[in-house]
């Protein structure tokens, strides 16, 4: 058992089906892992229950942020972490796409290793990606191709798996200003330019459902956004610290 404490970040926009067994699984989990833990769900302005069955739930370790209306995963994932209080701050998604006991593997990795952010990697594992529709495989190992060419590493930036030292993450977080799906990138490219230390984690998903990315309007937007966010994180960190 930990005895930092643990910040669990998980984003959820119209999840009322599965926020309540998402919160009981994750804080059974928490229990088990860590003497010192929170959990804070991210309302992303959802329209249906999720918020109201999120706040029923009684427990002490719980905490809910909210805000109205929906602005995007970006924002719900920067709201949760910069209201975190744990030494080691996780955020995964609502499915627990990737199984919650990969939170508590992240964040062995990150505490073994003393890196400044340990992220889940579907590249790194022979299954990755498997059972994956074709057209989704496709989308991904392009925007994964398009975000190397242009930052310079080959990291899975849209695995929605990741874990911070409390610093990296309020000095990450902090500057970010993307809300939709194109964040993990500014969050990669923010690491990099602050020059934080990463490690990886192979992951696979083990908890399928549908997508809620649009596949071809969404991916079109976010290789709009990723331009967008290489110049603005660039000019940024050029006038903090003179360099990227």
């Amino acid at each position: 058992m930990r005895n930092e404490k643990i910040s669990l970040v998980i984003p959820a926009y119209n999840e009322a089906a599965i926020i309540k067994n998402t919160i009981e699984t994750a804080l059974a989990f928490l229990s088990r892992f860590s003497s010192d833990y929170e959990l804070i769900i991210s309302d992303d302005g959802s329209t249906d229950e999720t918020k109201r069955i999120a706040e029923s739930v009684s427990d002490a370790h719980l905490r809910i942020v909210s805000h109205f209306p929906n602005r995007g995963k970006g924002c719900a994932v920067r709201e949760g972490v910069l209201a975190a209080k744990g030494d080691i701050v996780i955020s995964t998604d609502a499915d627990l796409a990737y199984g919650i006991e990969a939170a508590g593997e992240l964040a062995d990795k990150l505490a073994i290793e003393m890196a400044d952010l340990a992220i889940g990697s579907r590249k790194l594992h022979p299954k990755g990606y498997e059972d994956y529709p074709f057209i989704r495989l496709i989308a991904s190992r392009l925007f994964s191709l398009i975000t190397g060419l242009l930052a310079g590493f080959r990291y899975d930036t849209q695995c929605g798996l990741k874990a911070f030292s409390a610093k990296a993450a309020k000095e990450i977080f902090s500057r970010c200003e993307t809300n939709g799906f194109a964040f993990d990138f500014e969050v990669m490219l923010y690491a990099k330019g602050l020059g934080l230390s990463v490690t990886q984690l192979p992951v696979r998903i083990i908890n399928h459902r549908d997508s809620k990315v649009a596949v071809m309007r969404d991916s079109l937007k976010m290789f709009g956004d990723i331009i967008r966010i290489r110049s603005t994180v660039r000019r940024r960190l050029e006038r903090e610290i003179g360099s990227v």
